[in-house]
Parts: C-alpha cells; sequence; structure tokens
C-alpha cells in the first residue's frame, strides 16, 4: 500500500497525478490509457476519469497495488 500525502494548502490530487506519483505508471499517457480501460479503481467503483478529484481518505487501486490518499 503506498500512502500519498496532499501537498499542503491544497485540498485534493487528480487521479492521474496520484498514479504517477506512486510510480504505479511511468508517464501522464501512461495513466490516460490505464484509466480510460477501467483499470482502476476508487472507493471500490470503476473510475475512467483522469481528473477524478481525490480527497483526504479516498482508496485507490490499480494492478494489485493500492494507494491512501492523506492530508
Amino acid at each position: 500500500m503506498h500512502i500519498l500525502k496532499i501537498r499542503e494548502g491544497e485540498e485534493f490530487i487528480k487521479l492521474g497525478q496520484a498514479l504517477k506519483a506512486t510510480g504505479l505508471v511511468d508517464s501522464g499517457v501512461d495513466a490516460k490509457d490505464v484509466i480510460t480501460q477501467g483499470l482502476v479503481v476508487v472507493n471500490g467503483e470503476i473510475e475512467t476519469r483522469r481528473g477524478r478529484k481525490l480527497y483526504d481518505g479516498d482508496e485507490v487501486e490499480f494492478d494489485d497495488d493500492k494507494i491512501s490518499i492523506q492530508r
């Protein structure tokens, strides 16, 4: 499990950015591909929007890895 902290002064991080920041994908293009293919789950539901805003407490699953979003 990866823990991703939202930057000080910001309310959220976008899904594509979270996948890149944790190293689960190598680039924004890769993030877009896996998200639009329906391979990413946010809070138990398939998410196909790269710009989905993630807030404190959200959980992302991709390729048998998890990301926990925290403040």
